[in-house]
């Protein structure tokens, strides 16, 4: 039997550090890797965080394999329920990890120096620079930040960093309410079955702010 070639332009990068995965992690957790095979994931604990790549929430809390059930999108937006014809990926996720998985926990969480918000946040505030789309997608998908603009609360609007952390924690806040919008959630919340969760990560210092539910401000996690 004739075996396949290897593609030779695959990411050095990624090659060496599965490498290094498979000679020591996987060796310390194959007996994980083997019961998650055999008996399926079961995480309590679902994350929707953004793509970025400095913000990895399987980093951020020391995740083991099947602990925590991912969705990362541009700027860790979810959209409203809207059940029609076209994809929609997160929602997707979402209702598989609701119904399926039956977690028990969502975690919407941000991020400091967020891209996608700064481009929104420039703007809205009308400065000139590059556009925030020149493709078919991120314009539209970042416009659900529009209904989170009304619940910006910044203590002191002439600083920009104050002004993008403040969208950050209001774009939380926003898919907060989305999710609620979705019957499989909405109900279970209502039922104390399933609770969400803000959560924004600070790339600058590693530190964590946690939303209090009730007041929607944000706190440092203790540590």
């Amino acid at each position: 039997m004739t075996r396949n070639k290897v593609d030779r332009n695959f990411p050095d990068r990624l090659g060496k550090g599965y490498k290094a995965f498979h000679y020591s992690r996987l060796r310390h957790e194959r007996e994980r890797y083997n019961k998650l095979a055999a008996e399926g994931q079961k995480p309590e604990i679902m994350i929707i965080s953004c793509c970025d790549s400095r913000a990895a929430p399987e980093t951020v809390f020391d995740a083991a394999p099947g602990e925590i059930f991912v969705v990362r999108n541009v700027a860790n937006l979810v959209p409203p329920y809207q059940p029609d014809d076209d994809y929609h990926g997160t929602s997707a996720a979402l209702e598989f990890a609701v119904q399926a998985l039956k977690v028990k926990h969502i975690v919407v969480m941000g991020h400091g120096r967020c891209g996608g918000i700064h481009a929104f946040r420039e703007q809205m505030e009308g400065h000139s620079g590059e556009p925030l789309s020149p493709g078919d997608f991120i314009g539209k998908w970042i416009s659900l930040l529009e209904p989170a603009t009304k619940d910006i609360r910044c203590e002191d609007a002439t600083k920009l960093e104050a002004r993008q952390k403040a969208l950050e924690e209001a774009g939380i806040r926003n898919s907060i309410a989305n999710l609620m919008t979705f019957p499989c959630v909405r109900i279970l919340v209502e039922r104390s079955q399933l609770q969400l969760h803000g959560a924004w990560f600070d790339i600058s210092t590693g530190g964590l702010a946690v939303m209090d539910p009730d007041s929607g401000q944000f706190d440092d996690l203790p540590v």
